[in-house]
């Protein structure tokens, strides 16, 4: 059985959160409902309808996200969401395929989502394009190396958070543009950084804010939480949650983390997520005692493979033709010639044989820089019928930083 699919009004919102809530069992309070809302574009979500019920829906944000080279225009797919009594009906793949579809005809190029079950979206052409690590710090384990960058002039603050946003902006939007998959943040999105009700605490303290600055203006920031702990003979067993740390240069990176960890009364630092390439592993002076686990961050989806290929540069010279199925976004199907060198790329429809073909998920998983497609060889899904193909545009798309979002949306 088919089900209608349209966009949604604001007159459907009530049913949405109600489907959110009933897919991810879980529950969401008044305060972040309308946070929610106000990120929301109605003219970018479908629903699927059953009657007059509705019974799924999604939605994708326009974002301006860092790529190799630069930046672009992705849509961030948020909100996927099916009715239990619904699910294993095809609604979900409903909506994925004409979400692409609309995304192709409105000329968005990559598709970027934060996905809940990693076993879902493969299906649909997404590729895991950036990973990251979650640490949890003991603080007997935080000693830094003797080599780690400092500045005198550098000095911290600790800050009202909803005082200094400003501030937290203007760092922020200095360093997103350095590394792939990071996106800009809008006037609503700070808001959902930056809450501080009870939902958003979970079960910690209130938000707070670190800055480094010097005379000439602020070079560092972190947002965090505490909660206080003592055992039965008053050893501290406080814990600590870091949301949100970024710098703009080497200095003041190792002064906003120094900053964090001497905090007293607190035994653990919890931090869910950083980058796969952070270099707080190489400021301390034994990194294992980090306890680094590997999470995954960004999916990435090409639904215009033409267009999202000279979206974004290139590390080195190819010249290669591509033969791609792509099933779910059938324009794509076929074989494209990639031409590209650090300065610009072109990538055109040609008859001549494919030099390797892919899966269209590994072009995804490859679109940020920071996934060899050599992996996907080893596992045959990717092929080459020219000898150093593969290995030509796997150098060509790899990039130095790798990326990461590090903010689910």
């Amino acid at each position: 059985m088919s089900y209608p699919i349209r966009p949604m009004t604001p007159s459907d919102w009530p049913a949405f959160l109600e489907v959110l809530m009933d897919a991810y069992n879980t529950y969401s309070s008044p305060e972040r409902n309308e946070r929610f809302k106000r990120l929301f574009d109605f003219e970018r979500t479908l629903a699927a309808f059953d009657g007059e019920t509705l019974i799924g829906g999604t939605g994708t944000f326009e974002f301006d996200m860092a790529v190799p080279g630069g930046t672009t225009a992705v849509a961030g797919v948020t909100a996927v969401g099916v009715l239990s009594s619904h699910r294993r009906r095809g609604v979900l793949s409903s909506l994925m395929r004409r979400q692409l579809t609309d995304l192709a005809e409105r000329g968005e190029a990559v598709a970027a989502l934060y996905a809940s079950e990693s076993s879902i979206y493969g299906r649909y052409g997404y590729g895991l394009a950036a990973e990251g690590v979650a640490f949890t710090i003991d603080r007997r384990d935080t000693a830094f190396s003797p080599h780690a960058p400092s500045d005198p002039a550098l000095r911290l603050r600790i800050v009202n958070p909803d005082g200094a946003r400003n501030v937290f902006e203007k760092v922020f939007e200095a360093v997103r543009v350095t590394r792939p998959g990071m996106y800009a943040r809008s006037t609503p999105r700070w808001d959902g950084v930056l809450a501080d009700d009870e939902q958003a605490r979970h079960g910690m303290g209130p938000l707070r804010g670190l800055v480094a600055e010097d005379d000439t203006g602020p070079r560092g920031y972190a947002l965090f939480r505490a909660k206080e702990g003592f055992s039965v003979h008053d050893i501290f067993e406080g814990e600590l949650h870091l949301y949100d740390l970024h710098a703009t240069d080497p200095a003041a990176y190792a002064a906003v983390w120094r900053g964090v960890l001497d905090r007293d009364l607190i035994a653990t630092f919890k931090v869910p997520t950083r980058p796969a390439d952070d270099p707080i592993r190489l400021l301390f002076n034994d990194p294992r005692r980090l306890r680094a686990v590997a999470v995954d961050d960004l999916w990435i989806r090409l639904a215009d493979v033409r267009r999202a290929l000279t979206e974004r540069a290139y590390a080195a010279p190819v010249d290669v033709a591509i033969g791609i199925d792509d099933p779910v976004c059938p324009w794509n199907t076929g074989t494209w010639r990639l031409s590209a060198d650090t300065t610009g790329a072109t990538c055109e429809p040609t008859r001549a044989p494919a030099d390797v073909t892919l899966p269209v998920n590994a072009l995804g998983a490859a679109y940020l820089g920071g996934t060899s497609l050599h992996a996907w060889n080893a596992t045959g899904a990717a092929a080459e019928t020219r000898e150093g193909a593969l290995r030509a545009l796997s150098t060509a798309m790899s990039w130095d930083v790798k990326p990461w979002a590090g903010l689910i949306f």
